[in-house]
């Protein structure tokens, strides 16, 4: 009888190594996947591009920004001021406003995404390369405001 428990034991055993084996596998495809996140992406991440090619739903969130809210809402009426037709959404206007947007617009929108540590840094960067210098972002703002070691004015 206890040779029978014991080969009853290590097929349990063998059992359980190959029930942990394949969790270990799952869990390493599962870490391999590229999860895709909603929200925002943290500044500097490209990798995301390539995934915005595949997406095929998206979402604008105006809850904070009543004046474009009302913008919306007042161009939804006046598109649907009308007797005749389906329903216009905002799907619909977009669509037809889109391939109007210029690449002044698209540098427009680019530059009012930009918070004001970030155009410093730019201003930086590009003193640097037009300069052939280094500076760091504290010495670029001494010299910009023009502040010796001291502190005071010069």
């Amino acid at each position: 009888m206890n040779e029978v428990m014991s080969k009853k034991e290590k097929g349990e055993m063998r059992e359980k190594n190959k029930e942990e084996k394949s969790m270990e596998v799952e869990m390493e495809n599962f870490e391999e996947k590229v999860m895709k996140k909603r929200g925002r992406r943290p500044k500097g991440s490209h990798e995301e591009i390539q995934e915005i090619k595949e997406q095929n739903k998206f979402f604008i969130d105006v809850s904070k920004d009543h004046e474009s809210r009302d913008l919306i809402i007042n161009l939804l009426a006046q598109a649907n001021n009308k007797t005749y037709g389906k329903e216009i959404m905002l799907k619909d206007l977009l669509i037809s406003v889109l391939p109007k947007i210029t690449n002044k617009d698209i540098d427009k929108i680019q530059e009012n995404s930009l918070d004001e540590m970030e155009k410093v840094e730019r201003a930086r960067d590009e003193y640097n390369k037009k300069n052939n210098s280094s500076l760091s972002l504290g010495e670029f703002l001494v010299m910009k405001l023009g502040i010796n070691k001291e502190g005071r004015n010069v």
